[in-house]
């Protein structure tokens, strides 16, 4: 049952319920997706410094490739959503099967980029001669069968899209089950076999993608939008592939903007000082866990306001996009309340040197009061996608990252000699300004 299907007559209260029972899954499988990232650099890091650097310049490259699935998912997840929400399962089913050959095909495409261009795109990447073997290695092996990694996103997106977020936590508990398994194995190896090091590390993360695709492909297939992948007709594509690259196109560019400015800002912080880049690196791996509940609820919004917006409420979307981020403020507030009390201790799991130290708990606890603003970001960023408005976002982003973020560093934490203080002043500055401008988009959108 879609959760339109029992919207009418809702109270606030019930309404708070759906949004938490869509929203706190997907909380778990982003909690458990950067645990186990964070277990994978804990295993490769036993076999040198050299290895955790050639894996995390891959690794970066791969972010990107990401980053063009995830869009592809954000246009199939708006679409979707309202087509549940208007009972067109029919409908739904086509955009589910069109999106997995867009994203076969994107798949395919970077996976050749990835064969013959490993080393020239590592290189790019700034990787050091006694790093590029290695890194090569593991980037060629995760990212040549990169179908496996578009199709997961794909698939999960389908199945969020219309209102099942319990199916990928599910599947997202036991592929990282057996992805950290698989890892210990093939990097170090058991009972006589010597194990692969690095190689090991990729191929346990590509059997863990494939056997991921194919558990969601067959809960699909047991869901309301069951549909085949093969059973595509050119008047079908011509219908649906238009639609769905429209959507996902503005969510393509938002990433590669946000990668691109991550680039150039990062470039900068570096000539504030080695020390200050290693500890702006602590406070943002710290800090990486505060975006948990953010992304889940605006899961939740994209879902609800998508399907609101299907059945023609747009009261009901309001109120879900609202209600919606109100959570999220909540959660975060807390959490914001948690970063500024435990940041001292938070920050000795990563370093003892007290400059260190001092510099991270300033990074965390100016972030602390940036925590409301970052939810309302997230989430209505994850409502507007869900009514098909994938360019605010967009626009937000670009403002956010390459005017004020970039900008901001320069002047605050270069030329003012503010240093970290300042790099994290800035950040603090985009995400309320990013919050203000999507809070005025959505209600826009009601005439409110």
């Amino acid at each position: 049952m879609s959760a339109i299907e029992t919207m009418e007559e809702q109270t606030t209260k019930q309404k708070i319920m759906m949004i938490l029972s869509l929203a706190v899954p997907a909380m778990i499988e982003n909690i458990l997706q950067t645990a186990v990232g964070f277990i994978d650099t804990l295993f490769v890091a036993k076999l040198g410094l050299n290895e955790v650097t050639a894996v995390g310049v891959a690794n970066t490259v791969l972010a990107v490739y990401i980053a063009i699935f995830m869009a592809i998912g954000v246009g199939t997840s708006s679409l979707i959503a309202k087509n549940v929400g208007a009972r067109d399962f029919d409908k739904a089913k086509s955009i589910a099967r069109q999106s997995s050959w867009i994203s076969s095909m994107a798949g395919i495409l970077f996976g050749i980029i990835a064969y013959f261009f490993a080393e020239p795109l590592l290189k790019v990447m700034g990787a050091e001669p006694q790093v590029l073997a290695d890194g090569v290695t593991y980037f060629r092996i995760v990212a040549v069968p990169s179908i496996f990694i578009s199709l997961m996103f794909i698939f999960g997106s389908i199945l969020r899209a219309s209102g099942d977020t319990k199916t990928p936590m599910k599947i997202s508990v036991w592929i990282n089950i057996i992805h950290i398994g698989l890892d210990y194995i093939l990097i170090f190896g058991l009972w006589g076999f010597t194990g692969l090091g690095v190689a090991g590390a990729a191929w346990a993360t590509v059997i863990a993608r494939i056997i991921g695709t194919i558990a969601l492909y067959r809960y699909i297939k047991k869901s309301k939008i069951d549909f085949s992948i093969f059973q595509n007709t050119f008047r079908e594509a011509k219908q649906f592939m238009s639609p769905i690259l429209k959507l996902s196109s503005p969510a393509a560019v938002e990433r590669l903007i946000m990668r691109l400015g991550q680039v150039l800002y990062f470039g900068l912080i570096v000539r504030i000082g080695t020390e200050t880049y290693a500890a702006h690196t602590i406070a943002g791996n710290i800090e990486t866990f505060s975006y948990m509940p953010g992304y889940g609820l605006a899961v939740a919004a994209t879902t609800l306001v998508g399907q609101s917006i299907g059945a023609k409420r747009e009261q009901d979307a309001y109120k879900f996009g609202m209600l919606t981020t109100g959570i999220a403020v909540l959660f975060m507030s807390m959490i914001g309340i948690l970063l500024f009390l435990l940041s001292p201790w938070m920050a000795t799991w990563f370093t003892t040197d007290p400059n260190a130290v001092h510099m991270v708990v300033t990074a965390l606890r100016i972030d602390a009061f940036a925590q409301p603003a970052l939810a309302v970001g997230l989430v209505l960023a994850g409502a507007l996608q869900g009514m098909g408005d994938t360019k605010s976002p967009m626009y937000s982003t670009a403002i956010g990252m390459w005017i004020i973020r970039v900008v901001g560093v320069y002047v605050l934490g270069i030329q003012l000699g503010m240093g970290i203080a300042g790099i994290w002043l800035s950040i603090a500055i985009d995400l309320f300004v990013r919050a203000i401008y999507l809070f005025v988009r959505f209600r826009t959108h009601f005439k409110i």
